[in-house]
């Protein structure tokens, strides 16, 4: 079976929607979209029609683009006010240690342990015991009569993600497993000197910035800033008075981050609220740019110091934001010169805009294996029609298919 996974990211600016397939440990992107959200803010659906409607398209545009159907997806979701939770958990094993014995001391790890007003988002094993107390990252193949776990729980209000489950299954689209959008994140740009070590992720969105520290592969803390793209976008209207629509378009195609490289005497015509047609000139604009953005990351910065106060070994800074010309040279004035925003260098993704939902397919991917189950979305049929080169939890829950999500896939 082909390792084909639909990743969707409903964002307040806009929705993303990634099919990549998994093969030989590489993901190859097959289609990458993204359509206008309406409907949708902070992650939150708030007008489930407009919400629909920008959702049925992109899913349109996809399965045409692939000839496929899409009735499953994983489903990156916001961190605000998570709770993390220890947990431990064990089960009996006959003879050596197989993914299903892993999938079971998991589960045990989560009962009782999750409160009736949050919902279960991720279990992440931290490390596991075996009968001669040897503690172990990996325990596949390993003698022993008892499997112990450590885990990690991430956890959220019911609320924030309950409205985007409905909409999805109202449209008939089966959510397979969750995940924070940061970590998505840390996935989508990880690599090998990362592992075992501790950094931070900032996803700079639309309407808040969200910081995570991740240590070893593990999300242990998150906190989001009340500051976003929109932002900027309101400082340019307000300053101009013009539509808030137009000023996001000076951000993204006219203006540049770092004030010293734009020109004073490059203008460009707009009209006002009240069509009066005004010159707005690049200096002046990306001024506006540059404070903000600096601002940002300044409380992005001061967030990381209070989240941790252990050694940072990696920052990952990624959102639509950091595509505007010029962020580089802010980001190296708030975090140093040899700090660089990341860039996703995925054929077929090559915009960070994309980065949470590329890198819950590799997540996804991953969690699946170290369970030795395969991961997929995509029917089996349909998956032959593409190429590529190459127990219970509490039944008032809008997900009691908890275990569904985490540990029957």
């Amino acid at each position: 079976m082909k390792q084909i996974i639909t990743s969707i990211d409903l964002g307040s600016d806009s929705i993303k929607l990634v099919v990549g397939e998994i093969h030989n440990d590489k993901i190859y992107v097959l289609s990458s979209n993204y359509e206008k959200s309406k409907g949708i803010k902070q992650g939150v659906v708030i007008n489930e029609e407009e919400a629909s409607k920008s959702l049925k398209s992109i899913v349109k545009k996809t399965e045409e683009e692939l000839n496929i159907k899409i009735k499953k997806v994983v489903l990156t979701v916001p961190s605000y006010s998570a709770v993390f939770i220890k947990g431990e958990g064990y089960t009996a094993v006959e003879d050596t240690v197989t993914g299903e014995d892993i999938t079971k001391a998991l589960q045990s790890s989560v009962y009782n342990r999750v409160s009736t007003n949050l919902e279960l988002v991720s279990v992440t094993p931290k490390d596991f015991t075996l009968d001669n107390e040897a503690v172990v990252k990996d325990p596949k193949g390993k003698k022993t009569t008892r499997l112990l776990v450590n885990s990690i729980l991430a956890t959220v209000p019911k609320r924030n993600i309950e409205s985007a489950i409905e909409l999805l299954e109202k449209n008939d689209i089966r959510v397979v497993d969750l995940t924070f959008g940061i970590l998505g994140d840390y996935y989508a740009y990880k690599t090998k000197e990362m592992i075992g070590k501790t950094g931070a992720v900032i996803n700079i969105g639309e309407y808040k910035t969200e910081i995570g520290i991740v240590n070893d592969d593990i999300l242990v803390a998150s906190d989001v800033i009340d500051l976003g793209g929109r932002n900027i976008d309101r400082d340019i209207s307000y300053i101009y008075d013009i539509p808030i629509e137009e000023s996001k378009k000076l951000k993204e195609e006219f203006a540049i981050s770092y004030k010293s490289k734009t020109s004073a005497t490059e203008t460009r015509e707009v009209l006002t609220k009240e069509e009066e047609t005004i010159k707005i000139n690049q200096y002046e604009v990306s001024e506006i740019v540059y404070s903000r953005i600096r601002e940002i990351l300044e409380a992005s910065k001061k967030s990381i110091n209070l989240l941790t106060k252990g050694e940072i070994s990696y920052i990952i800074i990624t959102g639509g934001t950091t595509q505007i010309e010029g962020f580089q040279k802010v980001y190296s004035e708030i975090f140093g010169k040899d700090k660089k925003v990341n860039e996703l260098k995925v054929l077929g993704c090559r915009n960070n805009k994309y980065s949470t939902s590329l890198g819950f397919i590799k997540l996804y991917s991953e969690k699946l294996k170290f369970r030795e189950k395969e991961a997929y979305t995509v029917s089996e049929e349909d998956a032959e029609s593409l190429s590529t080169e190459k127990k219970k939890i509490d039944e008032n829950s809008l997900l009691g298919k908890v275990y569904g999500y985490f540990f029957d896939n």
